[in-house]
């Protein structure tokens, strides 16, 4: 199957989180992409009704790419507890809301308060990224970080749930990683390795 190939250099990034565009704008810097932000271009956040990932990220690509008249690269991702029966998956962000915000803190106790006493410790990250071009094209990937949620948190690295999570083969959570390591073995990479193998000139 063939791919279409994303050629440069400006590619927007259909998140209004920080933390999200800086580790994606790492991801791409080896190809000189210039990748600005939804936020940065005013672009509204569409509302995210599907159940999957890859459906949300379809929305949010299409969305940034047809408003902008640029490729749009978006990222849906989250994080699972397996004695939640996948919670809070799609909803992850959702835990977290707030009237003043997002509230991390408040949705990694939410998990512990709810699968404590549950003797399954197996959790997930998932990641989906979706690029978009504004003729309506997508091509999409899906990558997965497994391991085990642990408590308390630890680590001010990362962002979201990170705290909360150690990888298979790991001792220490996401948030403990040098940013390198994390990204190195992380849901998002593993998402990101595909589409670079697919979508991505090829280096050198």
């Amino acid at each position: 199957m063939s791919h279409r190939l994303l050629d440069g250099p400006k590619l927007v990034l259909a998140t209004h989180n920080a933390g999200k565009l800086r580790e994606v704008a790492e991801l791409l810097a080896p190809w000189g992409f210039e990748v600005v932000g939804a936020g940065a271009l005013g672009l509204p956040e569409p509302a995210e009704t599907e159940d999957s990932f890859l459906g949300n990220a379809r929305i949010k690509a299409l969305a940034a790419a047809r408003a902008s008249g640029l490729p749009a690269l978006a990222d849906d991702s989250g994080f699972s507890v397996a004695a939640l029966d996948g919670a809070p998956g799609v909803r992850t962000a959702d835990w977290a809301e707030t009237p003043a915000g997002r509230d991390y803190a408040m949705a990694m106790g939410k998990v512990e308060k709810l699968a404590r006493h549950a003797p399954d410790r197996r959790a997930w990250f998932s990641c989906a990224l979706v690029i978009a071009w504004p003729d309506g094209h997508t091509e999409e990937f899906l990558g997965e970080a497994h391991g085990a949620w642990v408590w308390p948190p630890r680590g001010a690295q990362g962002f979201g749930y990170d705290p909360i999570f150690v990888p298979d083969g790991h001792v220490q959570t996401f948030a403990e990683m040098a940013p390198a390591a994390k990204h190195a073995i992380s849901h998002r990479a593993a998402a990101f390795a595909q589409l670079s193998a697919a979508c991505l000139p090829r280096k050198g």
